[in-house]
């Protein structure tokens, strides 16, 4: 029996047959190998929601490896033996199957490269990574960028890459005669609201994805959220169809209201790709190709093809440079000291505040949330409380479908929490009640009055955003986009700021905000 040559490791974020990986696969020599683990469920108390897209996602790409003839070593949840983790399966693996190579491609998570690097290693052999092709750059291409800079701004990374790769330029410019259009992005929909909404592209489970909600609702009944809506893209086809759905219905107004809230809508003009795209069923240069080839087409503005390309091609790749020229230690910068414990609630939506128990509720449902309830809603909440940024991180991790820990974290720890002390952003993102009221979200049906910082109605946001000002007043004070709002601080009376830390401690403690 011939030796097997080349042991292809693919993890569940790692769903593309054209990965580097598998560069020179041999069917006569190499096998892939994929495993389920509870661990990867439980490191973090992950929703029903995101172990579902994970597991159907990696079975469907299963099926497809050994319909292209590929041979696949695949080891699932409920398996008599299953080790419970992806390093101990490995470990079992390699000494059944003795593979004289083990190859991988990057992976997305710095945890579970170094647990398969040291069981390869154990096993007397080297892992060897490859570069992920899904990205435009290399990790080695953002370090060069970042040399010699103390602070790391998404605006001149970005601005790079549209040139280097030729996208939305002409003649050496960028089409429009501007790099971004943000301030033509920020419309909210009005007291009449957003009206008739494109519907989002769904689908219905077939029997694999059957299967999996029945494990995931048996194996971690306690876990949050519920499977009842669960139609996210878990196949390569599914996946196309949801990025044309999105170029021909969403994108074209995308751009304007890419920063509005409103009441129980969910998806708005949103193009909930962030997971197909993150499990690599959607590659990052097809989607960008679409947006571009629209615009060019006249079918979509340039403010909106412009804004959404900003979040592939710009984004992405900027907190993915981020998390891997920073880990392992980003993981525990905590640059305001934040202490305070994530309300429970956050775990259940019970919260009698209505713009944080739309989006709570919203997240354990369907496993998702837009860019502004992340950042400015429940992630503004928590930075304000001052939880401690580790916390709030677990918490994203666990509950959206698209969360893996190399997009993640930066945006969790580094642009939400501030908890990198600027080397993201270039200020906390902090605000008060009457932000989320003007951009659209419930506050003419909830009991608190964004207006108002003091008192029983007062706004728990508006409270705690006077609070955090006056906790970091000497910190913010150096902070040249923060002297207006320092200098409103220094204008309080004592009794004024006496009355605020009094009702912030109030909120603290869960006497306000916790539904009764």
């Amino acid at each position: 029996m011939t030796r097997l040559r080349t042991l292809v490791v693919v993890m569940g974020d790692q769903l593309n047959p054209d990965a580097a990986a598998f560069d020179g696969f041999d069917p006569t020599q190499d096998a892939v190998w994929m495993a389920e683990a509870d661990e990867e469920s439980t490191h973090v108390w992950s929703s029903k929601q995101r172990i579902a897209l994970f597991l159907s996602a990696m079975r469907h790409f299963a099926q497809a490896l050994r319909a292209a003839g590929r041979p696949l070593h695949y080891t699932r949840l409920a398996e008599p033996g299953n080790r419970g983790t992806v390093a101990a399966e490995l470990q079992a693996s390699l000494a059944t199957l003795a593979p004289q190579r083990v190859v991988m491609t990057t992976p997305g998570d710095w945890r579970v490269w170094q647990s398969l690097k040291a069981v390869v290693e154990a096993a007397g052999l080297t892992l060897e990574v490859c570069e992920d092709r899904h990205f435009y750059t290399t990790v080695r291409e953002f370090s060069a960028h970042a040399m010699g800079r103390k602070s790391l701004r998404l605006e001149y990374f970005y601005r790079e890459l549209r040139q280097r790769h030729g996208v939305l330029m002409q003649d050496g410019q960028p089409i429009g005669g501007q790099w971004n259009f943000d301030t033509d992005n920020r419309d909210t929909f009005g007291r009449n609201g957003p009206g008739t909404l494109p519907a989002r592209a769904t689908f219905e489970p077939d029997e694999i994805t059957r299967e999996v909600i029945a494990l995931v609702n048996e194996r971690f009944a306690q876990h949050p959220g519920s499977l009842e809506s669960f139609a996210w893209p878990v196949t390569r086809e599914q996946a196309l169809q949801s990025l044309h759905r999105f170029i021909e219905q969403r994108l074209p107004l995308f751009g304007r209201y890419e920063d509005a809230l409103w009441p129980g809508e969910p998806w708005l003009y949103h193009s909930q790709l962030s997971a197909a795209l993150n499990l690599k069923l959607l590659g990052a240069r097809e989607v960008v190709q679409a947006a571009e080839a629209a615009y060019h087409a006249g079918h979509v503005p340039l403010q909106s093809a412009e804004g959404f390309i900003r979040q592939i091609l710009g984004w992405r790749e900027y907190v993915r440079g981020i998390y891997w020229t920073q880990m392992p230690g980003y993981a525990q910068r905590n640059a305001l000291d934040a202490q305070q414990d994530l309300p429970a609630w956050y775990w259940t939506g019970q919260t009698d505040m209505a713009c944080l128990h739309d989006a709570l509720t919203q997240t354990l449902q369907h496993g998702y949330a837009h860019h502004i309830q992340r950042l400015m809603v429940t992630g503004l909440y928590a930075l304000l409380l001052g939880v401690r940024p580790q916390q709030v991180h677990e918490w994203y991790l666990a509950v959206y479908v698209d969360a893996v820990e190399w997009v993640e974290l930066p945006n969790t720890l580094g642009m939400s929490q501030y908890g990198d002390g600027g080397l993201m952003a270039s200020k906390p993102y902090v605000a008060t009640g009457k932000y989320i009221q003007r951009m659209g979200g419930p506050c003419a049906s909830c009991r608190y009055d964004p207006a108002q910082r003091e008192g029983d109605r007062a706004c728990p946001y508006t409270t705690l955003y006077w609070d955090f000002l006056m906790r970091h007043e000497p910190l913010l004070a150096k902070n040249a986009r923060m002297a207006l709002q320092v200098k409103n601080v220094v204008r309080l009376s004592d009794p004024q700021r006496h009355a605020v830390l009094q009702r912030a401690e109030a909120i603290r403690r869960g006497a306000v905000g916790t539904a009764a």
